[in-house]
């Protein structure tokens, strides 16, 4: 048995019904071609009205206004909203005025698709509107969208912002909320800058594995699925790290990827289990070139959305021009607890989380306590770009060793507004050293560390073979664009994030 209808569902649903009676197919297979859109129309009719005498567009009624013998009625196409005029007479010119009466005054509804024919005006009151000589139906909407006020430009000053209801049903959200629609066409043209930057500076993008049948690349909690035909597990990537190595090592100098990353873990405003990654790996060069680099990439992004480096985030102004602040994580962590950890074994580290009221448990080892150290103590604090680096070589095992600073390594996080947005090595090329990390690794999954990283053994193989001094980051391309585009959540920036099954209706759990 499906859902119950709502009174409203069940009337459109007659209306349906009342159309194909009329003749008329509300779901038509042929094509209607546009020639023009609302943006072009607002932005240009008024320089050349000439070419707007016969247009052809087509979108969604967002509302219609009866006047007796005409009606106006908004239409949205993918660029915005445009006011139409449909006459009575225009549409039945002959004594037969029943196909004007039946559609516009009782069976089109709000929601419903349409493609119209006609030339623009400037009405009396001086809106540029669409003067409709023959329409079409193209979709008939069953379920009436939620009632949302706007103004005469369109702009909702009413909206939906229930979470539940806004990401469940994004069709919806995107349809009633014009300012969503332009979040996810900035992220579109941030990956697209992204794309355009690395490209000019001779990178290749790439594609690697999304089911690996080891989960490398990255410390996280793996989601895993079965393989019929060859009868083995398989992971989805937590990262595609170690398959872009594997390119360097294969004679490329600069690759990239967009990968879609999945981790088994937590869910808040800044994680989904479902998220986009940039990775790229450059040969012969170093961490210090790598935040240069980066520091140029996110500067070119901010000019490129807001034409200024200076970016509103929330109720804070985030400045993306060059150069960021550097601090090493050890002198970060002495600035804001107190503590000096830079020479402290592991019962030292407790004893410090201990005095500053931190959970851990005994799983954890070096790497974990500094990091639940640093990351409840002082990521917080960095709001404006900030390159934390030089850390320990317990938490980073595919890091190369610092030139000259033992027991640390060349890796910096970025942090910006207070979150990680980058992670960034010099890469470890060294096949014995990389071999003891994994089996410290190891060590660390035996105590009960779920997160603890794999041995990849082709990895290590391909080491052997030589792969030249790299650096290598990775950039959360959602939190960055949380960020450029001022979201304060993840599922902001998301077209679908992941959420619990919607609940079944009564009536489908007793069928």
């Amino acid at each position: 048995m499906h859902q119950e209808l709502s009174e409203q569902e069940i009337l459109r649903r007659n209306k349906l019904e009342e159309i194909k009676k009329l003749g008329i197919d509300p779901y038509p297979a042929d094509e209607f071609k546009v020639n023009v859109t609302a943006a072009d129309i607002k932005e240009n009719y008024e320089r050349d009205k000439l070419n707007y005498k016969d247009i052809r567009i087509a979108g969604r009624i967002m509302s219609v206004r009866d006047m007796g013998k005409a009606a106006f009625a908004v239409l949205q196409d993918a660029t915005g909203r445009i006011q139409i005029y449909v006459k009575r007479d225009d549409i039945c010119p002959g004594e037969d005025k029943t196909l004007y009466d039946q559609l516009w005054k009782k069976l089109i509804d709000i929601g419903d698709i349409i493609g119209v024919e006609g030339y623009v005006f400037t009405t009396k009151m001086g809106e540029i509107s669409i003067h409709v000589s023959a329409f079409k139906i193209l979709s008939k909407s069953l379920k009436p969208l939620p009632v949302v006020k706007t103004n005469a430009d369109g702009d909702s000053f009413d909206e939906v912002t229930d979470p539940e209801f806004r990401y469940r049903q994004r069709y919806v959200d995107l349809i009633i909320n014009p300012r969503v629609k332009k979040t996810f066409e900035q992220r579109t043209r941030i990956i697209n800058t992204i794309r355009t930057f690395l490209n000019e500076g001779g990178a290749l993008e790439v594609d690697t594995p999304v089911l690996q049948s080891i989960p490398g690349g990255a410390t996280a909690r793996p989601f895993m699925t079965h393989h019929n035909a060859l009868d083995i597990p398989l992971y989805l990537r937590i990262a595609n790290e170690l398959y872009l190595k594997r390119l360097i090592v294969g004679g490329f100098d600069w690759v990239y990827e967009f990968s879609r990353n999945f981790r088994n873990e937590g869910m808040d405003r800044t994680h989904n289990p479902e998220f986009t990654i940039l990775e790229f790996y450059v040969a012969y060069r170093d961490y210090f070139w790598m935040m240069n680099t980066t520091e140029k990439l996110l500067e070119r992004i901010a000019l490129e959305l807001h034409g200024t480096t200076d970016v509103q985030v929330g109720d804070k102004v985030i400045s993306f021009a060059a150069p960021f602040k550097r601090i090493s994580i050890l002198d970060s962590i002495k600035e804001h607890t107190g503590f000096d950890v830079s020479s402290m074994d592991e019962a030292g580290l407790r004893d410090v989380c201990k005095t500053l009221k931190l959970d851990i448990d005994p799983s954890m080892g070096k790497a974990k306590l500094i990091d639940t150290i640093f990351g409840e103590t002082c990521e917080g604090k960095y709001i404006q770009p900030t390159f934390i680096t030089d850390y320990p070589v317990e938490m980073s095992p595919l890091t190369k060793k610092h030139r000259s600073q033992e027991g640390l390594v060349e890796r910096f996080e970025l942090m910006i507004n207070g979150k990680e947005i980058a992670n960034a090595y010099s890469e470890l090329n060294d096949p014995l050293d990389q071999r003891e990390r994994f089996e410290e690794q190891v060590k660390l999954m035996e105590r009960g560390d779920d997160e603890a990283m794999f041995i990849d053994h082709d990895f290590l193989r391909a080491l052997e073979y030589g792969m030249p001094p790299t650096a290598g980051i990775g950039i959360g391309i959602d939190r960055l664009c949380m960020l450029m585009t001022n979201q304060p959540s993840i599922q902001d920036v998301l077209l679908f994030p992941t959420m619990r099954p919607e609940a079944k209706p009564v009536a489908e759990e007793t069928n």
